[in-house]
């Protein structure tokens, strides 16, 4: 772990030399109230002399006000290294989570992985930013004491040394113990974190099923899992404190009663045994600390364990290297036939190895082009669309725009060609202005609210309580599902795409609103390459061309009359969906 760690460390090695020096001279400095004790005893109560004591006092205080000062630098040294390391490991394990692909957040708990960032982190910055320190000061103290006490009287040393072997092998057995438990008690508490987010996250869906009882039942499960491991482990740590005390307190009865015996036969000062008896506590409380510590650090260790797993991690979708991207764009096409080439493209999740989503399509799109994507669910539609942004590769065949090979671009610029109004809308927990601007930081304000009217979402947004300062809370709670695919598709104008990619873009909305935004989407589309995933035909009857898919296979394309007598598949989806509007059509007809 420490290893790991350095490389954090190591650009703020100024501070840390500094830490250190603090740190041996407070442990210098504690060491030394020895010496002023046995002052104390030796010249001022053995030898009942005034000046005496009070000049060992003067010893004594010039000593605390030293270590007092050397303590804070130390701590503010030591503490100011911990949070910085832990600043960095944040922002650097964050930068690389989101250069995971979407299959990673798929197949981990988005509660797991923020139990990493933050939980773990938190552990770390402990041990950094205090347990390290507390240990190395003791382990400082533990040395000089010794060495002090050896050269004070070696007889007693050895007394006090004789338990050390009985202190160490404990202390490696149990510490494994508890680094394995730490880092189970630590995947147990993520766990908790996780399956407690999932549910308030949808507590709605928990409420409308009255599934209240069920949900607290498995939470409260899954806490007491987390607190049966905790508890093993905290027990392995009270075993081991507790032999440490023993066996360190019994070393010094005996060393006392040795050394008590020494004076007695006038062998040895009572200032000398004093300030013996000082270095021995000393001793034997640093190496309690340093056992106590050293469970923390073994928290620590499966904690960096977990970190050190997501870094690992590697993103299976990455931009190519400068040199390969830069000579990929001079081999671009003066003047490709396409602007977008689908070329044999295959695609299979590694979750269901024998069914392919994409099944050898090949498919070319025109600069300006409106496509539609039909067919039955699990057709391969959405899956097109993750090919297109980078979010998947294909396994086989492969994707140009502009004649170039996508995998041939930066994953940035490629992406920056693509606006994409999703399914389900996706709002972040700010205003409505940060929100508009998520896809185009720098637009100046006339246009957010040009695109805000062109979505039909200006009005709306001008009745919230604080109009586009107003706060939507988390993934947008406070707006209906129509009002926020309205801003969903206001922020895709304001993008200005090459590309524009619609999936189900006006699912949510009324049949006013459907109509009001569909207009707005027909100025959007003008001159702009379009796909349109859409299941019902009727908003896609007057694309350029539709292109039919099941089990991922192109099976047909045309226009919606073409198809009509071309595609059996079309023509049944056509049938079914145009004799349920009937149907409802006629219902609300006797209604009335």
């Amino acid at each position: 772990m420490l290893s790991w760690l350095w490389q954090y460390i190591r650009p703020y090695r100024t501070r840390l030399i500094l830490a250190m020096v603090a740190l041996l001279a407070t442990s210098a400095l504690t060491l030394s109230i020895g010496q002023g004790i046995r002052l104390m005893v030796d010249e001022g109560f053995a030898a009942q002399s005034i000046e005496g004591l009070a000049d060992a006092l003067k010893v004594f205080a010039v000593i605390v006000v030293a270590l007092a000062t050397g303590a804070y630098f130390r701590f503010y040294m030591v503490s100011w290294i911990g949070e910085r390391v832990i600043a960095d490991i944040r922002v650097g394990l964050y930068q690389h989570l989101v250069t995971l692909p979407p299959s990673f957040f798929e197949d981990n708990l988005a509660g797991e992985i923020q139990s990493r960032v933050t939980t773990d982190t938190t552990l770390l910055q402990t041990v950094i930013g205090s347990s390290f320190s507390f240990a190395l000061r003791n382990s400082l103290t533990f040395l000089g004491g010794l060495t002090l006490m050896f050269v004070s009287n070696i007889k007693l040393s050895l007394i006090v040394l004789a338990v050390v072997p009985f202190i160490v092998f404990p202390l490696i057995y149990f510490g494994r113990k508890v680094k394995k438990l730490s880092r189970d008690s630590q995947d147990k508490v993520a766990s908790v974190g996780a399956w407690a987010g999932e549910s308030l996250q949808h507590i709605k869906v928990v409420q409308a099923f009255t599934r209240e009882d069920m949900v607290i039942g498995q939470f409260q499960q899954s806490a007491e899992g987390a607190f049966n491991v905790a508890l093993k482990r905290i027990q392995q740590r009270a075993i081991l404190i507790a032999l440490v005390m023993i066996l360190v307190m019994g070393a010094i009865a005996g060393m006392l009663y040795v050394g008590g015996s020494d004076v007695l036969s006038g062998q040895l000062s009572g200032g000398e045994l004093s300030a013996f008896v000082f270095y021995a506590i000393m001793v034997a409380g640093s190496l309690a600390a340093v056992t106590e510590v050293y469970g923390e650090v073994q928290r620590a260790a499966g904690a960096a364990e977990r970190i050190r797993e997501l870094l690992a991690t590697v993103p299976e979708i990455t931009s190519p290297d400068p040199e390969k991207e830069q000579s990929s764009i001079l081999q671009i096409q003066a003047e490709a036939s396409e602007l977008i080439t689908f070329n044999d493209v295959s695609y299979t999740y590694p979750s269901r190895p024998n069914h392919k989503a994409i099944d050898s399509l090949s498919l070319g799109v025109q600069a300006g082009e409106r496509i539609a994507l039909v067919g039955p669910s699990g057709a391969g539609k959405s899956t097109l669309f993750d090919l297109l942004l980078r979010f998947r590769d294909p396994q086989t065949g492969e994707i140009l725009i502009d004649g170039q090979p996508i995998h041939s671009m930066n994953l940035q610029q490629l992406r920056s060609l693509f606006a994409l109004v999703p399914q389900q809308p996706v709002l972040f927990s700010a205003n409505v202005w940060d929100n508009l601007r998520y896809g185009a930081p720098d637009a100046k304000e006339e246009d957010v609210i040009a695109a805000a009217k062109a979505a039909h979402a200006h009005e709306f947004i001008m009745q919230l309580p604080n109009g586009y300062q107003s706060f939507l809370g988390e993934q947008g709670v406070k707006l209906s599902g129509g009002q926020k695919q309205r801003l969903a598709i206001a922020r895709a104008i304001l993008r200005n795409p090459k590309i524009l990619l619609l999936d189900e873009a006006t699912s949510a909305l009324d049949a006013q609103s459907e109509y009001l935004v569909q207009q707005a989407l027909d100025e959007l589309m003008k001159n702009r390459t379009t796909f349109i995933i859409a299941h019902r035909l009727a908003t896609v009857a007057h694309a350029d061309r539709i292109a039919v898919l099941d089990h991922g296979k192109l099976v047909a394309i045309g226009t919606h009359e073409s198809l009509l007598t071309s595609s059996p598949l079309y023509a049944r989806l056509a049938q079914l969906q145009f004799k349920q509007q009937a149907f409802s059509s006629d219902k609300t007809t006797s209604l009335e």
